[in-house]
Order: C-alpha cells, then structure tokens, then sequence
C-alpha cells in the first residue's frame, strides 16, 4: 500500500513536526501515536548490528571487517552480508543501520581504516552497493556514511578539509554517487568536517545541490551523533534529523526558527516528508509488517566472507596449502586473543569468538602434533580482568545511594549512547567494577586502569591508585585512544581477594555528552606472574626450531586500529617485527598471518615462506584460518588498498591539520593511482591455491562510450580455484594530468583444473570522464584495455578506441 505522506503531514502541529527531526533519545525518532507511527530506530555498524544498547548481554554476529568484505571484489556476497544484517537489524527492533562507510583510504594512517573498503572509488562504490541493497531489500534503511572527505580522524570535528572540486568528484564523491545511482540508499549521513569551508551538516552545495538535486537522492540525511552546530545553517543546508536526541539544535529551536521567520515552515514540512517515508520504508507504522526474509546461517556467512577475504600475499616454494604436517607450532598472543574487528563506534558483541588457536586444535589433521606459545604480545595495555574474577557493576548517585547493579562477564565499562537499566547520566556519579579474584598463580599481579575521569583502584583492601586520569588535546581522541596506570600486587594462589575499581564521571565528560550522550568508558585489567618477554621470545624461537611449520600470528591493537584518532606509524606494535624474524631464521618453513584491518609494513617480508593476511577476521575467524592453511578452501581475497613498503614511501602521508586545515595536495593521486613502483604489495594483488592463463581478450565500444570487456582464461593448475579478472585503462598517449592506469571494472570467476571460463566486465562511459570546468567532459579517444591479476601484473593486452556515437 502506497501510504499519503501529505494527509500525514497535514495531521502534524509544527511541534511534533520539529520533535520528529531531533530525536527522542540517542538512537530513536520519537513515536506519534496519534499517526500510527512508531519510533524509527537506529543502530551501528557495518559488521554487525548491536541495538540500542552497548552491551554484551544482547550479542550480535559479528562479521570480517569491511577491508576484508572489499578484499572479495564481490558485491554478491556484499550484498548477502547486507541481508544478514536486516535479519539481524530486525530481531534486535533496528530500523536503520549506520553503514556502510564509504570514505576512501586516501592515507594509510587513516585510523578508522578497517571501516571503510578501499583506496579505490569503483571497487568501494560497486561493494557499498551490494551491501546497501542487500539491507534495504530486508526492509532495513541504511545511512551511507561520512558525506564527504572524512577520510582520516585527527580534528575530525572540526577539521577543514580543502580538496579541489576534481578530486571530490573524481575520488570522494564517486562511490557515494554509484550508490545513490545504483542501489536508491533511504539514508545518507553527513560527516563531522567542513569541506573547502562549509561543514557538512550545513552544506548547501554538496547536500542539496549534488546529493539531492544532480545525483537524484530521496531519502533523508542525518548527521553524525553530535555533528549538528547550527538550527538554521543545517535546515537550510539539508539536514532532515539531527541526532543524538532529544538535545539537539532541532526539536524546540527548530520550532522557535520558524516562528520568527528564520527557516520556512515549506523546508520544514520537507525535511518531515522525507522522515515519514523512511518510516514507511522501514516499516516503523504500527500497522506495518516487516518483509518475510529467508533465514541465513550468520555463523556460516562470516566463516564465507572471512575464507574469501583471505589474501595470499607471499608463498615461497608453495608451502601453503600445508601438507599434513607431522608437528605445527602457532605463535603469537593473537593466536589465542585475535583481534576481530576494529575499534570505535561499530564495535559489537559476539557471543563466541573461534581463535586461531580454537580453529587448528579443531581442524588438525590426524598425527600432527600443535604446540602454542605467546612470543610477544603487542598489546599495550592489559586484557580486561576475566579469568577467576567474579564481577559486577554497580552504579551510584552523589549521595552514594545504589541506583543499579549487575554482573559482567570481563571487567570493562563500554556505555556509548544510552545507559543500561534506564540510568540517567545527570544522577550518576560514580559506577564500580567490583567484586573478588582467586589468583591461579602466586607471586606479583599486575592490574591495569583505563578511563578517563577520577579512578581508585583496591585489591585486598589495599589502595594501589587513587587520583585523576585526565585528558589532553582533542576530548574525543582522548577518550578512544587508551591511556593506562598499571600497579602491582603480591597475591597467592587460591586465597580470594576482593577487588573494586570505582570511577567517577568528569564534568568535562558530562558536557561533551550535551546531556543526554553518554561514553563511560573505563576498564579494569589484569595480567597474572609469567615469563619475562625476552624468555617468551626464547621459548618461541626453541619451539619454531623443533617444529616442521611455524605459524606465527602477528598484528595491530584497539590502541592502533580504532575510530578517534590516526596512526602515527605502519609498524607492528611491541616486539613483533622480532619475533617473526627470529622464527624465521629458526624454521624456513614460517607461515606468517596478519591480523590487521590496514596496511602494516612487513620487513622480513622476503625472509619468511608464506604470508597470509586475514584482517579484522570476525567472529569465525580461526575457523576460516584452518579451512585455508590446510587447502580446504582457497584464499580468495584481492588486495583493496596498496600495501606500502614503508610509511616513508606512501604517497600520502599527511593526517594532520595545520591550522584547521587539512589539504589534500596530492589532488586525485592516491594509492596506486599515485604509482608505487616500490610498494610492498600493490592494489589488487593476492595469490591462489591454482594458476590461470588469460587466453584472449576482446573489447567492443558501446555507444555511450564505455565499453563491454570479455576475458577467456583457463584455471592451469591441478584443483579448483577463483580469480579477480580486473580491467585496467591506460590513456594513449600518456596523460600527465591523470594516472597511468586506473581500475575500470571487474569481474570474479571459478572454474575447476583445466576448465575455461570467461569473464564479461561491463565498462562505464564514467571510466574515461574527468571532471573540467564544473562538468564530466569525456575523454574520447584510444585507451590501452588491460585485463590484468593486479594493478601491476597485467595478463594480455589491447588498445580501443572510445567515443560516444549516441
């Protein structure tokens, strides 16, 4: 049933209609019964779907990160991923889901990285299409994300970003224009940053001029939680819904801004229309029912997508698939504590997580023999206190009163957005992680304390910290970027101490919140008497030495890899880089797995036999690890983003704002488009478990003036495999104005030993357009087609002539 927008809007005082623009809490539109509307729920995030509450008591299936769904070249699966995520949405009472993230990895020291999917605009565009159509066809809005050129984090509030008006078209606003064209998205979010500026809650220009008026959007524009500054600049710039609710610039001001003439009580009734029909999209009318989708094994998909995420990177002399080894030893602290996704805001909860370690204890093969030890572990700061504590939280007022308590399963604190049980963060004070731990172990343990506000820290009825742990620079980057105080005890094994860590709010704290936002985050670690790091060192070295293969698990932290701030460096935290080369020197044959959602460099790259990098692997990450390490299934992931071989090397380096301001110099040459003839590992590249002869290629101009690309190729090894057939284009002659070659289009295909299949790659008019003088001119002439296995390896070759005949 069509549902009448307009006899709807007509029932709405202007109140209600400006209280339907500003939220009613930090992830919900306020209901209107009197419309038989509900509220319309939103929620993160790209790997999963947590609720409206940030907690572990209503866990979610969590996915590989979206770097690795982009390393499928697949938007098929993206788009399975995407109608997981409805079914999940739904169960949780989701009606909007805050993804994809469609920003380009311009630099890699962007920290939110591992969020977006590429330093490509095709390959990020055609995956965030897939992903958004798969959502939206469970009848679940999405909210396409950060509208535009929030592609680092550093003064990501307040940041300037100046970027000529070709590269934002060219590479920014190219994947969320594919979107928009290609899936219809109900949403689109509109990022913390000004651009050339304007910010982009108020941008007229980008917002209602392109986004709306060029490209054709229909759905409703929402700002990122707090990004909202002004009531008139962002009704006139076309924000529909300004969250988090209900202390927003909407609601009342919005209201008063009409009244006295400000802002046109037509764009209001606009902004209104537009939130119904998300509303009715997403089935938030009561009398609505949700669309009927199949049930889908969210285990098994997240297994899928992490096998074919994979990438292959090195395999020296074909070690990989292993052979039945007779003894394997797995090394590293992420071996048996992976880390399975990023951190920030799209953090959710699994209920299980299957470790590399869990995964090859299940997957060995007969008379092989596992043995696993630490070598290093690179994490800075402690892992939450779990083993032999019995923990809760409980919460007070300032008069000391309990207003709530309840258990945890590990002791930290992660309350963004919401409170649990109904807390008000106006009358909490202080909340604790309280209760006992019976040490395993005697000798001297180590807590560890994180969170910014006053922290006391007892253990056995002895103080061990009381004093503030207070924030410098940027609030919010302090928040995410984890500062902790470590203090030891003497404890003996089998007596039960009482523990209690209390914290107590920041008045600073309550302000970033504007009242109704909270983000308690704080933690209470533990690490129990051990060997020293060098003797754990030893231990692996001996171990590798005495071992037919080496597996060595290496990888970035929460502290590296998390939305709030950039990367400083590309290295591997602690003592990693060390590890593997000691183990390779110890065994020839070192299998090395990258736990890492962005580039790292690699300097013992050349030393170690295979390198396979698994992402931010999701939830069935150590499953999908074995299924590949023993040839069960292929690595079929493609690199999404250039790997550099040093940070030094990268063609972008540039993070951090000077004066505000963040310039993007190096205009439309990013990643491979910038040519990284030293790169480590170069855009598209990944290795098989077969091999592949591109046998012939044909390119036929369309009269648009694209093309239609057809590659025969022949899978030339002894099992069945996949391949990434990617067509490059290069201008005849070479043109100093653009790169060498860019992506142009792609196609995946399998086929089992000695079959030949073909691959069809449909190339846009786009491809060979440029952005001149505030239009697409089309650049008509002869192009070098090339049907290549990465950005630099390419199989066969012709040249075309393009033009547009219609």
């Amino acid at each position: 049933m069509t549902r009448d927008l307009d006899a709807l809007l007509n029932e709405l005082d202007l109140d209600t209609k400006t209280r339907l623009l500003a939220g009613a809490a930090v992830w919900s539109l306020p209901a209107v019964p009197g419309i038989g509307l509900g509220a319309v729920v939103f929620s993160d995030g790209p790997v999963g779907v947590r609720g409206e509450h940030w907690s572990a008591e209503d866990p979610s299936v969590t996915l590989p990160s979206p770097t690795a769904l982009a390393a499928t070249w697949d938007p098929a699966l993206a788009r399975r991923v995407g109608g997981l995520l409805a079914l999940e949405a739904r169960r949780k009472g989701v009606h909007v889901v805050l993804a994809p993230t469609v920003n380009l990895h311009r630099s890699p020291l962007g920290g939110r990285h591992f969020e977006c999917y590429s330093e490509d605009p095709l390959l990020t565009g055609l995956i965030g299409a897939g992903f958004v159509i798969g959502v939206q066809e469970g009848g679940v809005g999405v909210t396409v994300k950060h509208f535009v050129a929030n592609d680092s984090e550093t003064e990501r509030f307040t940041v300037d970003v100046h970027v000529s008006e070709r590269a934002l078209r060219e590479l920014y606003l190219a994947p969320f224009e594919t979107i928009v064209r290609q899936a219809r998205p109900w949403g689109v979010m509109a990022a913390y940053n000004s651009v050339n500026g304007r910010t982009m809650t108020e941008h007229d220009a980008l917002v209602n001029g392109v986004l709306r008026r060029e490209w054709g959007f229909d759905g409703v524009v929402v700002s990122d939680w707090l990004a909202a500054r002004d009531t008139i600049g962002a009704a006139k710039g076309g924000l529909d819904i300004a969250m988090p609710g209900p202390n927003t610039v909407y609601g009342e001001r919005l209201a008063e801004a009409v009244r006295a003439g400000q802002v046109s009580p037509r764009r209001v009734d606009d902004m209104v229309r537009r939130v119904l029909l998300l509303a009715d999209r997403t089935h938030a009318f009561t009398d609505q029912k949700p669309p009927k989708q199949s049930e889908v094994d969210g285990e098994a998909l997240a297994q899928e997508v992490a096998q074919r995420s994979f990438v292959l990177l090195r395999n020296k002399k074909t070690v990989l698939p292993l052979k039945s080894p007779k003894s394997v030893v797995l090394i590293g602290a992420l071996a048996a504590e992976p880390k399975i996704l990023g951190g920030g805001s799209a953090t959710v909860f699994p209920d299980h997580v299957v470790s590399p370690l869990d995964g090859l204890r299940a997957a060995l093969p007969h008379g092989t023999e596992l043995r696993y030890t630490v070598g290093a572990d690179p994490r800075t700061t402690l892992p939450p206190a779990t083993d032999n504590f019995r923990l809760r939280a409980m919460v007070h007022d300032a008069g000391g009163s309990e207003l709530a308590t309840f258990a945890l399963r590990e002791g930290k604190i992660d309350w963004i957005g919401d409170l649990p049980r109904g807390l008000d963060l106006a009358t909490l004070e202080s909340v604790d992680i309280a209760g006992t731990f019976t040490p395993a172990v005697s000798g001297r343990h180590t807590f560890g304390l994180t969170g910014l506000g006053h922290l006391t820290l007892t253990v056995d009825r002895q103080t061990l910290f009381d004093g503030p742990s207070t924030p410098s620079g940027d609030l919010f980057a302090a928040i995410m970027k984890v500062r902790e105080h470590r203090r030891e005890i003497e404890l003996e094994a089998g007596r039960t101490v009482d523990v209690r860590l209390t914290y107590r709010v920041p008045e600073d704290l309550r302000a970033f919140a504007q009242g109704s936002f909270a983000w308690l985050v704080f933690g209470l670690g533990h690490q129990a008497p051990g060997p020293d790091p060098d003797a754990a060192m030893k231990e692996a070295v001996r171990l590798a030495g005495l071992s037919e293969v080496a597996v060595v698990v290496v990888g970035t932290t929460a502290e590296v890899e998390s939305e709030g701030f950039d990367r400083a460096s590309l290295r591997l935290p602690g003592r990693q880089d060390e590890l593997v080369a000691k183990v390779a020197a110890a065994n020839p044959n070192t299998v090395v797995v990258l736990n890492a959602g962005a580039p790292v460099e690699l300097p013992w790259r050349e030393d170690v036999a295979a390198i396979l990098l698994t992402w931010f692997p999701g939830q069935s990450g150590g499953a999908a690890l074995a299924n590949v390490l023993f040839g069960h299934e292929e690595p079929g992931g493609r690199l999404p983003t250039t790997w550099p071989a040093t940070l030094a090397r990268s063609p972008v380096t540039n993070v951090q704002p000077h004066e505000g301001v963040l310039e993007y110099d190096e205009d439309v040459f990013i990643g491979y488009r910038a040519a990284q003839p030293d790169a480590a590992y170069h855009f598209g590249h990944g290795l098989g478990y077969t091999t592949w002869s591109y046998d012939d290629l044909a390119v036929a101009p369309t009269p648009e003036g694209g093309a239609a690309v057809r590659v025969r190729l022949r899978n030339t090894g002894d099992r069945a495999g996949r391949e990434v057939v990617q067509v490059y284009l290069s201008p005849v002659p070479p043109d100093a104005e653009r790169p060498a070659r860019w992506l142009a289009g792609f196609a995946t295909v399998e086929a089992g030993p000695g079959e030949e299949v073909t691959a069809l790659v449909h190339v846009e008019p786009r491809a060979v357009e440029t952005w001149r003088a505030g239009a697409w001119r089309h650049n008509g002439g002869e192009y070098v087609f090339e049907a290549s296995h990465s950005s630099t390896e390419p199989r066969r070759g012709l040249t075309a002539t393009l033009g547009k005949t219609c």
